[in-house]
């Protein structure tokens, strides 16, 4: 079975080596996404803005990938203030409310980048795969 890699421009894929989107088959894997674009990290202190950055990002990856949001199985949110859950959680729901993944939401000390404040990965299944 092939395995498709797709990266992006994230300045830290080349350096810790892993890709954006892992495809085998019918299924992808989404790497943990943050709110950064072209390098930078953008709504800092804005914890649900960061959280809808992070879902188009998703959105567009799956989509290079042929997937869809309503293909995703399980998110996984890192929160660096589990305070915050209800706004990332929101956003979540706005992305995700019909589809209703399975999901978990934990508190990490920190990511990456002191001012993310949300990084979420994704695991997809190509609709009608058995």
């Amino acid at each position: 079975m092939t395995v498709l890699n797709l990266g992006s421009t994230n300045p830290w894929e080349p350096v810790v080596g892993y890709s954006r989107i892992v495809v085998r088959g019918d299924t992808a894997w989404v790497s943990g996404t943050t709110a950064t674009v072209d390098g930078a990290v953008v709504h800092p202190g804005d914890a649900a803005a960061q959280t809808r950055q992070v879902l188009a990002t998703i959105s567009t990856s799956l989509e290079r990938a042929g997937f869809t949001l309503a293909d995703v199985v399980r998110t996984r949110i890192y929160v660096t203030d589990i305070g915050r859950w209800e706004d990332v959680g929101r956003v979540h729901g706005e992305f995700f409310g019909d589809i209703r993944p399975a999901a978990t939401m934990v508190e990490v000390s920190r990511l990456i980048d002191p001012e993310m404040l949300v990084e979420i990965e994704a695991d997809a299944v190509r609709e009608g795969a058995a």
